[in-house]
């Protein structure tokens, strides 16, 4: 993609907005899921009809480790189970690239399989590490899929001061799936989804 616009400008707006998330008053946030080890919360997203999604958990590995499992990458298509296809279109300098990925039908296929094309980058923060993506406009939709969209997203990850071997990750996701679906079951199945992600996720590095 050599029209892309400059790389460090579009990564560095794309962290601001997720760490503007992060810091985000608890108060804030409905609680909208909660099992044994995830919670999911939820507020109004600034820039769709639709929510921001607050997911937060203690998984049992090192920072580096799990950030390697959830960006852009080998990883990702292996272990998780939402995601059919994952294709590198293009990679920058700072830990940046751009990517197209397939996801599958869910709610026995109410909601239809997605595609998605989105700006990736991942970086230090604090004593942690954050990952962070937006979808682009970019190019034809596959035959078959819906072309979804992801407003500012990203993972926060930070070892535990007490034990280091353990790590809080805390994610941020507004999806607008688009196409005529019901609100009630985009709230189902991006609840359901996160909790399964930290599930898939812990299963996978315990492995």
């Amino acid at each position: 993609m050599a029209d892309f616009p400059d790389v460090v400008s579009v990564a560095t707006k794309l962290k601001n907005e997720v760490i503007r998330y992060y810091n985000v008053e608890d108060d804030e946030w409905r609680l909208t899921k909660k099992t044994k080890d995830t919670t999911v919360w939820r507020k109004p997203s600034e820039e769709f009809n639709g929510y921001l999604y607050k997911a937060q958990g203690i998984v049992e590995d090192v920072a580096n480790r799990i950030v390697d499992h959830i960006r852009p990458g080998p990883y990702r298509l292996y272990w998780d189970s939402l995601m059919t296809s994952m294709d590198i279109v293009d990679e920058f300098e700072e830990n940046c690239c751009i990517m197209r990925y397939t996801t599958a039908g869910q709610l026995w296929n109410i909601i239809s399989p997605r595609e998605f094309v989105d700006f990736s980058c991942t970086a230090d923060y604090e004593d942690g590490i954050l990952s962070c993506g937006v979808s682009l406009d970019y190019g034809e939709v596959k035959p078959g899929y819906v072309r979804g969209f992801n407003h500012p997203c990203g993972w926060f990850c930070f070892p535990l001061k007490d034990n280091p071997r353990h790590s809080l990750l805390i994610g941020f996701i507004q999806t607008d799936l688009r196409g005529m679906i019901p609100q009630s079951a985009v709230d189902t199945a991006m609840a359901s989804t996160l909790t399964n992600f930290y599930s898939d996720l812990r299963k996978t590095l315990k492995a």
